[in-house]
Formats: structure tokens, C-alpha cells, sequence
């Protein structure tokens, strides 16, 4: 890539807060591990027989938050309780009052987790077996974003919000993402962080892969034998470095920049000479504006395991060269756990307070150099240092590396610097529904009018039709499940129509995959001999599978991309933002093409879910078809695409996404947050509603979510003539694809003469988040040359 350079917005840590097993605050987590107090002990919450360990960094604080999140207080959700005790104290301490200081629809949130809420899926399973009907609120708080709806409707924020789930580098994720908004202007403000709770799922399928320690980790030591896992909860709130100047709040570090990037490896295991996390962290130097010289500390991932622990120091030394033996590298984890998607936030928070004391915490319990490792890891206690910059990494199940670089204020470094901005075009898509596996197929059977699906105990499901082989050999299909079978075929698809399949392993080309519910056909098929048969039934073959991020994993090893990754997990707007997402990565320069698939496929306990819901009772379920399906985009920087003289589809001109922060499963009825989120898309874009020439609707056959939409359409178009399209109501809702399959869709109606402007794509959560894309044909004259 040969973008020229350019400074870009800065952005601030004014607070932050977190629980831990070292208590109920920041500072107790800070206090411990600076002083190498191990808080990692026999579990009491949670019944430990049959494990590898019975040990585990638990939280023992209160863990009661302010605030409420559903009607039952009998019904809570651990990690949901841990990430709002923790959002409290950081709001808090920026002293800063959203909606007043800042706007509300100036503040978003980026919500990190590995397990999302799967505590309470445990709790339904096990009503369900023993012949009971569970809470149905249970099931409204497994999916990821429920917790930063949740988030949002505490404090009132009302900008972006949205769930990023990359196993044991979403939190790191979501700082990423958050840095992203604030910097491209959709944002002065947002609560970013990860959260995660202990469950039964976790301890079994660590013990699976035989992957924990029977006493408290010892990262980077010779004699380390495995991990702990930790629980709890760290956020921060990010501000653009001008709104806290103009609000006068606290600024304890800067975020300067970050690194992503794909292994496309293992499944579980990493690089064994750290190559892709190498890259993350050369990518966060050089998106910070810094030297290997510049950084004298890294807090970093350090397991425990022994895989693990020498790979990242091997992507030290290959990142950092010769500098890299005068680099402090330890690990908090070995003195709170591995909290797994609230990792990288909470040590994102040790990294900050290392800056603001200048004191480097200490790996514990290290008791001798192992030579496949040999980096100073601070044995005993914390080390006074003079730090002017410093890293975190984080990297996780499905290879996803990430490394985040914060500053001290004041330190003596120049603007961070990005790529020029870029227009994002489409070169490529595919298509795996219910209609067949080909856009055309699709597109037919939207034409037609086509209802697919049958009634299966009360619900309309339609199934995707695929040929599994798209996704690789029988035997390379062997642990996949049906999620990255379908995302597979789907990127094989849209990489072969974009004209790149086959090109050689990319670190270029990035993978930004969203899922509405996720691996829970993994999920299910792991706990449940676990619930009836115990622990030892754990099957170490299908653990991998049950993170969200499993399916994008499994595309950067079949297809060799292995780019900037990250998987976004906005319940059915998933697609949209896993769009967005990789737009912001395009146009900060971060890769010349990202493919972004949506994709979501059905198993018992998710389809038990649904039914179990009121809003899709008997009524709305005759109305509303439930339908799977793979589909993906192709997103390319505009000069990447003309280098290779690829064929335009289309641009992609902007996207916005607003929240109604009203909780867990609810709409505003006036239909606010949708004409917020498509008001703003059409700005960015700089265009009004009557230069659209169509828009294809969020709805799907739900009145509730339908007749809000429909309100806000009639505002924002008062009077125009464009025309809304609403494909879901007789092609099915396709969870998370919602996105992806309009987008197709309107590709088809330019290629087919039906329509020559730009459309409005809406996409909604069915917890009142919103994103709108505004896409365009490509220019005539672009398609021509690209011919």
C-alpha cells in the first residue's frame, strides 16, 4: 500500500473501572498485581469437579450494578452485572455526565466478550433438561449484544453501539474499533471494554485441550505448565483529545494507535514463530508513529501455556528486532486469570496506569528462564520505569492478533499517522440462501416473489442450500461446523467473482465476519454431553467452535487472507457492522481489500430461543420467516481496485449507526434511533432522501420493528418519490446477513436496469440498534476501464 500520510484525530483515556479477583475497582486490580499479590484461588460459584483445575481468578466483589437490565431481578446475567459495575466507576470517573457534557448521540459503545451471555444459555439448558421451561428473558441476554444495549440504555448513549467478539482479543477489539469512530467523526465519546463471566463451557473445554495449570499460571516461565481463567470485567471511556480539552477531564493516556492481523494457522494454536502477531504488532508501532526504540514495556498476552508464551516472544523479536531484548514483556494474567474476552480491556487499563505511575507490573509466580522465551518478564513485583509509550497484546483462538499502543500525555511523539482516505468500493460477492448458492439464484427468487421455508413447531425456517465441498475437502471439513462451512463457500465465492482466489497467502486482504447468534450449534453440541455426563465428555474437537470468531478463523486458513480480522456480533445487524468496520479499515489504510461475509445457521437450542421470545409468537411468526444463509462482500480500496484493473460494482459512500438506548430488546416506537441512523449515512454521504433512488428496508414481518421503520421512512422522505424495497418479508430474515443480502440485491437491480441511483440499506438489532449503508453504483466511466 502506498497511501501517503497524514495526522489524525487523537484520542484520550479519561476514565476507567474494572472487577476483578483482585475487587471490586480499578485501583484494587492495580494495586494487586503491582505488587504481585496472586488473587487466583479455589472457585466457590461454580461446582469444579471433574476439571482439569478447580482454581480460577474469581470475581468475590459485590457485583451489583445501579443499574437494571431486565424485569426480573431473579434473572441476571454475570457478565452483563461485571461490565456495568465496571462501565459505572469508569463513567464516573471522568466526571463527565452523558447527554449533558457530551451529547447522547455523541457517545457510543464497543462492547468486547468471548462468551457473550452463554451463563444464562447454561442455566436454559439445564431447566430445559430437567423439564422445565426457562425464563425466556434468559435467552434475550446469550447474545453478545445484549450487553452493550445494556450498556447503552444505562447511561443514555444513543451513537454507535455494537459487539465485537474475537475470543481473547475482543477487548483489545473494541479499543480498535472505538478508536476508529471517534477518529472518522461519527463519535466524541465511547465506552469501550469486555466483559466475561465464568461458565461450565469454558472450564470443560480448556480441561479438553488439556490447557490448564493446577496451580496459578507462571507465564514465560520454563516450568509453566498452563493457564488460569479469570473473570470479570475492565472498560474505558475514550474521548477525542478535543472534547477533553473543552471539557477539562481527566486524560490518563493516550490510545495512539493499533495492529490486527489474521494467522490463518490453527485453530487454537498460534504461529510458532509468532508471524502473524508480529504483524499486529508492527501494525500498531506504525499506525502510532512509533520506533521499536519508542517502547520499553509491553503488557503482554502470557497464558501460561507453553505454545503460547513462546510464540508472542518469537513476534516480539521479529517485530522489534535488536530493540526487543531491551523490552520488558509481562503478564497480569498471572495474578488475576485469563478473562478471556475482557482481557484485552483490562490489560489495556494495567497499561495505562503503568504509564500514569511509571511502574511496569511483574509476571508472578516466575521461577526460571525458558529459552524459548527469554524476554525480561519483571519477576516478583513491579519495576519503576520511565515509560513514554507502551503495548498490549492480546491474541486468540482462530489465530486474531491484536496490539493496541497507548502514550503518556505529554510524551514526546508526533501526531499519529493513517493512510489518506480512500473510496471503498465492492469487487466481488456470493451468495449461499435458502434460494440456492448463486447471487443470481437470489435474485430470482426475490424477483419471483418467492416465500422459502416450512413450519418447523411453530416457527417459519428456511434453510440454506449449499454444496458443503465449497468449503473445502471432506476431511478438511471434519471439525467445521455448519457457520464456517457457509462462510467458507461464501468468501471462496466472492473472492473468485472479485477476481483474487487462489492469489497466494495476502497479508493485504482482511476478514470482517458477522454473526447474529453465532457458533451455538458448537456450543450446543459441546455442553450438553458435559451437562449430562460430566466434564470428561467435553470434546476437544468441537471447543475451538464454540467462539464467535471460529468461522472467520476458519476462512483465513482455507483461503490464505490473513490481513486485518475482527468478528462483529450485533445480533441482526451484524452484517452491517462487520461492513462498517471494514470500511473504517480500508479508509485508515489498514488493508487493500477485506471480505466481509454474514452468517448465521440454526441448531435446536437457537430456534428453542427464538420460539421462547413473545415478539415471535404465534401472530408475528406467520408473518416472519427465519432464514440461514452465507453471503459476502468483497470491500476494496478504490487504488487497489484500479491497480488490478478490477471490475467496480459498486461504492460504498458512507455508513452510520445510532442507538435508541432503551435496553435489552426494545425499540423506540417513533422509530428514532433508524431516521438518527439514516439521517446521518445521507450526510456523510453527502446526499438528501430525494437523490436516493431506493431504499431497502429493515423489514422482516415483525410489527414491532417494522412499524418503527416505517415511521421513520415516512419523516425522513416526506414527499420523495424513492422507492423502499423490503426483500426479508418474502425472502426471510437472514439473522445477521440482513446487510449483505440488500446489498446484493441492489447490485442486482443496477445491473439489471431497474434502478440507476444510490440506495439506503437499513439494518437493525432487534435491541434498537441501527446502522444505515448508503451504497452507489460504480461510476460508468470506472466499470468500462475496469472492463
Amino acid at each position: 500500500m502506498e497511501n501517503m500520510l497524514s495526522g489524525v484525530a487523537r484520542v484520550v483515556v479519561s476514565g476507567v473501572g474494572a472487577i476483578t479477583s483482585q475487587g471490586g475497582s480499578a485501583e484494587a486490580f492495580w494495586d494487586g498485581v503491582r505488587a504481585g499479590d496472586v488473587a487466583i484461588r479455589p472457585v466457590r460459584g461454580l461446582p469444579m469437579d471433574g476439571y482439569q483445575t478447580r482454581i480460577g481468578g474469581e470475581v468475590t466483589a459485590t457485583a451489583r450494578p445501579a443499574h437494571r437490565y431486565t424485569t426480573d431481578d431473579g434473572v441476571r446475567e454475570p457478565s452483563v452485572d461485571f461490565a456495568l459495575v465496571a462501565a459505572e466507576e469508569a463513567v464516573r470517573a471522568t466526571g463527565l455526565t452523558p447527554g449533558s457534557d457530551i451529547p447522547a448521540e455523541r457517545w457510543g459503545v464497543a462492547y468486547g466478550t468471548c462468551n457473550g451471555g452463554w451463563r444464562s444459555a447454561e442455566h436454559a439448558l439445564r431447566a430445559k433438561a430437567a423439564g422445565e421451561e426457562p425464563d425466556w428473558q434468559r435467552y434475550t441476554l446469550v447474545p453478545p449484544q445484549a450487553a452493550a444495549e445494556a450498556l447503552s440504555a444505562a447511561f443514555g448513549l444513543k451513537g454507535p453501539v455494537f459487539s465485537v467478539n474475537t475470543a481473547c482479543a475482543s477487548g483489545a477489539h473494541a479499543v480498535a474499533h472505538a478508536l476508529e469512530v471517534i477518529r472518522a467523526g461519527r463519535a466524541d465519546a465511547m465506552l469501550v471494554g469486555g466483559s466475561d463471566a465464568f461458565t461450565e463451557t469454558a472450564f470443560a473445554g480448556f480441561s479438553s485441550l488439556e490447557s490448564l495449570s493446577g496451580r496459578p499460571a507462571a507465564p514465560y516461565s520454563k516450568d509453566r505448565s498452563g493457564l488460569s481463567l479469570g473473570e470479570g470485567s475492565g472498560m474505558l471511556v475514550l474521548l477525542s483529545a478535543q472534547a477533553a480539552g473543552r471539557l477539562g477531564a481527566p486524560v490518563l493516556a493516550e490510545v495512539r494507535g493499533y495492529g490486527l492481523s489474521a494467522d490463518g494457522y490453527h485453530p487454537t494454536a498460534p504461529h510458532p514463530e509468532g508471524a502473524g502477531a508480529a504483524r499486529a504488532i508492527g501494525g500498531a508501532l506504525a499506525s502510532a508513529g512509533l520506533a521499536p526504540a519508542d517502547v520499553r514495556y509491553i503488557n503482554g498476552h502470557g497464558t501460561g501455556t507453553p505454545k503460547n508464551d513462546s510464540a508472542e516472544s518469537n513476534a516480539v523479536r521479529l517485530a522489534l528486532g535488536e530493540d526487543a531484548e531491551k523490552t520488558a514483556l509481562s503478564s497480569t494474567k498471572s495474578m488475576v486469570g485469563h478473562l478471556l474476552g475482557a482481557a484485552g480491556a483490562v490489560e489495556g487499563i494495567a497499561t495505562v496506569f503503568a504509564l500514569r505511575d511509571q511502574l511496569a507490573p511483574p509476571t508472578a509466580g516466575f521461577s526460571e528462564t525458558d529459552p524459548q522465551c527469554g524476554l525480561d518478564p519483571i519477576p516478583g513485583i513491579g519495576r519503576p520505569m520511565a515509560l513514554d509509550a507502551a503495548l498490549s497484546n492480546n491474541f486468540a483462538f482462530g489465530g486474531a492478533n491484536a496490539s493496541v499502543a497507548y502514550a503518556r500525555p505529554g510524551a514526546p511523539f508526533d501526531e499519529p499517522l493513517a493512510g489518506a482516505p480512500d473510496d471503498v468500493v465492492v469487487t466481488g460477492f456470493g451468495a449461499l440462501t435458502a434460494a440456492g448458492d448463486s447471487p443470481e439464484a437470489l435474485w430470482q427468487a426475490y424477483a419471483d416473489g418467492t416465500r422459502p421455508g416450512a413450519e418447523e413447531d411453530g416457527l417459519r425456517v428456511a434453510r440454506a442450500v449449499f454444496d458443503p465441498d465449497a468449503a473445502g475437502t471432506r476431511k478438511e471439513r471434519r471439525r467445521m461446523d455448519r457457520l464456517s462451512q457457509l462462510a467458507i463457500a461464501a468468501c471462496r465465492a466472492a473472492l473468485a467473482h472479485a477476481g483474487v482466489l487462489g492469489a497466494g497467502e495476502r497479508a493485504e486482504t482482511g476478514v470482517v465476519l458477522g454473526t447474529g447468534i453465532g457458533p451455538v450449534e458448537s456450543n450446543e453440541a459441546f455442553f450438553l454431553p458435559v451437562l449430562t455426563g460430566g466434564p470428561a465428555l467435553g470434546n476437544p474437537g468441537i471447543f475451538p467452535n464454540t467462539v464467535f470468531n471460529a468461522a472467520a478463523g476458519q476462512v483465513a486458513m482455507a483461503l490464505g487472507v490473513k490481513g486485518p480480522t475482527s468478528t462483529l456480533t450485533s445480533a441482526h445487524a451484524a452484517g452491517a457492522a462487520a461492513l462498517g468496520v471494514a470500511y473504517d479499515l480500508l479508509r485508515s489504510g489498514r488493508a487493500d481489500r477485506v471480505v466481509v461475509p454474514a452468517v448465521d445457521a440454526f441448531s435446536p437450542a437457537a430456534l428453542d430461543g427464538y420460539r421462547s421470545i413473545p415478539l415471535f409468537g404465534p401472530v408475528s411468526g406467520r408473518r416472519y420467516t427465519l432464514a440461514e444463509a452465507g453471503i459476502a462482500l468483497v470491500l476494496e480500496r478504490s487504488q487497489a481496485a484500479r491497480e488490478r484493473s478490477a471490475t467496480v460494482h459498486a461504492v460504498v459512500r458512507s455508513h452510520a449507526t445510532a442507538s435508541d438506548a432503551l435496553g435489552v430488546g426494545r425499540w423506540h416506537r417513533s422509530g428514532a434511533g433508524v431516521e438518527r441512523a439514516m439521517r446521518a449515512a445521507l450526510a456523510d454521504a453527502g446526499l438528501t432522501p430525494p437523490e436516493l433512488a431506493e431504499v431497502w428496508a429493515n423489514a422482516a414481518g415483525l410489527a414491532a420493528a417494522d412499524r418503527p421503520e416505517q415511521a421513520a421512512l415516512d419523516r425522513v422522505f416526506d414527499g420523495a418519490t424513492t422507492v423502499v424495497r423490503t426483500p426479508k418479508r418474502t425472502l426471510g430474515e437472514p439473522v445477521g446477513a440482513g446487510a449483505q443480502l440488500a446489498a446484493v440485491l441492489a447490485i442486482g437491480s443496477w445491473q439489471r436496469g431497474l434502478s440507476r441511483g444510490p440506495a439506503l440499506i437499513n439494518s437493525s438489532s432487534l435491541g434498537g440498534t441501527h446502522t444505515s449503508i448508503v451504497l452507489a453504483p460504480a461510476p460508468t466511466s470506472e466499470r468500462e476501464s475496469a472492463r
